[in-house]
């Protein structure tokens, strides 16, 4: 049910999660002095699972009232909040939000845990991500203009999904808008390490730029009946060595082969426009809302990428050596489609949502590498790597909400269908070797170093979804109840699929030809002339399907036994059955572990409780306690392999992760003591039973990544939020009307992976349960991906007669391991650093249209990106590279 909260107008909540459940009116208690009058306040809705209603305590007149009529620790962001971080999507506003930090511009972390432990839902309902291999959704995809509040719930409440680890963030989109709108905009921008700087390219297709392909990677029909059929691509039974070459010929070739250098890559720039209206049809309001966006943006990393095959020395002598050594540079040309439509309804109390959300967000990457590496080769043998991608992900999303109510009795209905796909055709790989003999580089496509190897991988994914909630309030007794149920199913279904080939001769070839750059080396000419034709790479589990089918419900009490006293108490039955099954296409390993399947069947009671003492009219308590779980993902489980654009490293699944489950504990003060003011103080605790950790490893002499439940971690740590504003109107002049204000926020997150004798784990691909000292290093191991201090500071100027603001931002958050360091190596650590932002925006009017101005200038500290392991005084930098400093200008106008 929609919960229609009435907000400070001019609150500036840089967080925001809504109101689960709102308590019943008591009755105003006699005050010796009359309460100061509440300034104005504007309505924000927020629609989540669990229903609710519009009445709400009245001690805390002070008090932001959707946080008092919350239940839970939450924080909120209206769409008025929202424009006021001058951010254009929600990402860049929450990141923001006390104990929520940003990674990579894109996903948003609670408290500093990684992406499973962190849920997005768009209307209360799931949305997948458009990167099918990420569970945490990319939230810069939403545009703010379309968004009519985002809450961010960080203590766990049964209404919302037993897979609570972090925080839950609500995004509710506008409904029936109040006023007509309709705005367009643009930007361009800049980035000081990539912009008119050298950069690498491929051609590609003539269609790249728009994020979809003209035909070219189109996947060649032979290779598609060889995947179909399960017939490896090899001389012998299944092919004679002609259809192998007229199969590997009709492989587009220079298109996705030659990479260029581009000595001005050219800068980013966007185009947006949203709008809406509302029509009166009788006692019913209708309205549509819609978005849409298109972007083009460069990204040049440059820097090293290392790895260390082990240590040498002992105690404080011991070092680590790179004995892989790599200069790098990488292009990234990202071009991302997103569109969103919306139609609403309201009659009464009652209002309807239909969303529909597209998105294509696609990467392509240009990559050269050139060092040595002393595992497979040599120290003494230069080595030049170069490779080529496209990652097109796709998500369309489709939603009905109705919300109801009745008097007493209040009714959601929600359901949910998506799709998402992720397609990646041609990677391809070419390693070549310095030669003494040709004083050249050469690949003859069989000695070590030299080889040219192509993937093909395509993924989709199905997602369904439905919820029923029901509210009704008991009035008459001798204090106020609400009581609330509901039933939600889910289910998801992925079949995946990645074939790996290399180019292989049947003889040594000439000198001369493997000193040929790639698209001339694999030439039709050369494939027909020395018998080049594509081998299939036996890897483990080409295709597999997946599937989790979620059914739960839940029943939740909520009474107000004194004035100022909220108690919840609920619990949640959630029963999932999660299946993975690898699929061995060409039969190359028969009875391995390698093809054994995934059958996690576990049902779960997840009780809450929320306990809110409203104390003052100025303050309040909140503590609570609750238990939930944290489920593997698909790619955790799949021992598929899959490249991350991110880390630039082959990763794979465990088929033997089993589920986690943690239980909670919270405790919030909160102390509004003046208009837009608050100080908010808090702590919380976590035990996970097996979670699960990223790990590395070095096979073959590849760092690849996978993961294993450890067997235990707790979590602990405590936030303090504090906001003032300065009122400037004495200084008169430019200053009449204008405020100055500071906003800071600070968590610390201590966690700890604890490993005593006697415990075990499955070891990734043999599923051979070994001491979990094989996998997890004795001691203090904290969780990866999260920080110990996550902090935020912004102070600057707001005019409250019209938009002119000037902001300035730090965001910090302190070292945190990215994986596990292979064979009992150091951790390997991302250090995230100080980032400093500055943002000016400005209204103003030209032939009377509203038109706002925004300059931003990003990371102008010019932090890198840094993930390195360290031993003693030594350091191998695993993935540093520039990020360079960002700026842009944009421009929207209302009409």
């Amino acid at each position: 049910m929609t919960t229609m909260i009435r907000l400070l107008l001019s609150t500036t909540m840089l967080a925001g999660l809504a109101a689960p459940a709102l308590a019943q009116a008591a009755p105003p208690a006699p005050a010796a002095t009359p309460a100061a009058e509440p300034p104005a306040e504007e309505e924000v809705d927020v629609s989540a699972p669990g229903g609710g209603n519009d009445e709400i305590v009245v001690v805390g007149t002070r008090i932001p009232n959707t946080i008092r009529a919350s239940r839970e620790v939450v924080s909120v962001l209206s769409a008025a909040d929202i424009a006021r971080t001058g951010e254009g999507d929600i990402a860049g506003a929450l990141k923001r939000v006390t104990g929520l930090s940003v990674v990579g511009g894109r996903f948003v972390y609670v408290r500093g845990l990684g992406e499973r432990y962190s849920l997005a839902l768009l209307n209360g309902l799931p949305i997948p991500s458009p990167d099918p291999l990420r569970r945490v959704v990319p939230l810069d995809l939403f545009p703010t203009s379309v968004l009519a509040s985002s809450v961010v719930q960080k203590s766990y409440s049964v209404n919302f999904p037993g897979e609570f680890g972090g925080g839950v963030i609500n995004l509710t989109t506008r409904a029936v808008p109040k006023d007509p709108f309709f705005n367009v905009g643009g930007s361009i921008g800049a980035n000081s390490a990539t912009t008119g700087q050298l950069g690498y390219v491929y051609a590609g297709g003539t269609k790249d730029w728009t994020g979809f392909d003209d035909g070219t990677r189109n996947l060649p029909q032979g290779l598609r009946a060889s995947q179909d059929s399960g017939r490896a691509l090899a001389v012998g039974g299944n092919f004679n060595l002609r259809q192998l070459q007229d199969i590997t010929a009709d492989l587009a070739n220079a298109a996705t082969n030659v990479i260029f250098r581009n000595e001005n890559i050219p800068v980013n720039w966007s185009v947006n426009m949203s709008g809406g209206r509302a029509f009166d049809v009788g006692d019913a309001r209708l309205g549509f809302v819609f978005a849409a966006g298109f972007s083009n943006d460069w990204q040049t990393k440059a820097g090293k990428q290392q790895l260390s095959g082990g240590a040498t020395g002992t105690g404080a002598n011991a070092a680590l050596l790179a004995d892989q050594d790599f200069n790098f540079a990488a292009t990234e040309f990202r071009s991302v489609l997103n569109g969103l439509f919306s139609v609403g309804a309201e009659f009464g109390d009652h209002k309807l949502r239909f969303v529909n959300v597209y998105v294509n967000d696609t990467i392509k990457e240009a990559r050269i590498q050139s060092g040595f590496d002393d595992i497979n080769v040599g120290r003494d043998v230069l080595l030049q790597r170069n490779a080529t991608a496209q990652f097109r992900r796709q998500l369309i999303d489709t939603q009905l909400v109705g919300e109801f109510k009745w008097d007493n009795l209040t009714l959601d209905v929600r359901g949910t269908y998506a799709n998402s796909k992720r397609l990646a055709p041609y990677e391809r790989f070419n390693n070549y070797a310095f030669s003494a003999q040709f004083n050249d580089f050469v690949n003859d496509l069989r000695s070590p170093g030299q080889s040219s190897l192509v993937s093909f991988s395509r993924l989709n994914e199905d997602v369904y979804g439905a919820g029923l909630d029901l509210g009704y309030k008991i009035r008459g007794g001798p204090f106020p109840i609400r009581l609330a149920a509901g039933y939600a199913f889910s289910k998801a279904e992925r079949l995946s699929e990645r074939f790996d080939y290399r180019y292989q001769s049947n003889a040594a070839l000439p000198g001369a030809v493997t000193q040929q750059r790639p698209d001339f080396l694999l030439s039709d000419f050369n494939v027909y002339t020395y018998g080049i034709i594509l081998n299939t790479i036996s890897t483990v589990a080409p295709r597999y399907e997946a599937d989790l089918t979620v059914n739960a419900g839940y029943g939740q009490v909520e009474l107000e036994p004194a004035d100022g006293v909220q108690v919840v108490l609920g619990v949640r039955y959630e029963s999932g059955k999660q299946r993975v099954v690898p699929q061995d296409v060409f039969n190359a390993n028969p009875g391995s572990a390698f093809n054994t399947p995934t059958n996690i069947n576990q049902d779960y009671w997840l009780p809450a409780a929320t306990l809110t003492w409203n104390f003052a009219e100025d303050m309040q308590f909140r503590f609570s306690a609750s238990k939930t779980v944290a489920r593997p993902q698909f790619r955790e489980l799949a021992p598929q392999p899959y490249f991350d654009t991110d880390s630039d490293r082959l990763s794979f699944g465990n088929q033997f992760l089993e589920n986690s489950e943690l239980i909670n504990i919270e405790g919030r003060y909160e102390w509004y003591f003046g208009r837009d003011e608050r100080l908010a103080v808090g702590a919380f605790y976590k035990d996970i039973d097996k979670p699960i950790d990223a790990i590395a490893f070095v096979q073959g002499g590849t760092f690849q990544n996978t993961f294993a439940n450890a067997p235990n971690a707790r979590l602990y740590g405590a936030e303090i939020e504090a906001q003032k504003y300065f009122d400037l109107s004495s200084w008169g002049g430019l200053f009449e009307t204008r405020r100055f204000f500071v906003s800071a926020n600070y968590t610390y997150t201590d966690s700890q992976i604890r490993v005593k004798a006697g415990d075990t784990t499955r070891f990734p691909l043999s599923g051979q349960v070994v001491p979990a000292t094989d996998i997890f290093r004795t001691g203090s191991l904290p969780l990866t991906g999260q920080s110990d201090h996550v902090a935020n500071l912004q102070f600057g100027f707001q005019d409250d007669a019209g938009l002119s603001e000037q902001t300035i931002l730090f965001n910090y958050a302190s070292n945190r391991v990215a994986f596990r360091g292979p064979s009992g190596q150091p951790d390997l650590v991302e250090k995230p650093g100080i980032r400093l932002d500055v943002v000016i925006r400005q209204g103003f009017k030209i032939f009377g249209k509203e038109i706002e101005a925004k300059l931003e200038g990003r990371n102008l500290t010019n932090t890198r990106y840094q993930e390195f392991q360290r031993l003693n005084a030594s350091r191998v930098d695993t993935n540093t590279y520039v990020l360079g400093r960002s700026f842009q200008a944009s421009l929207s106008a209302k009409f």
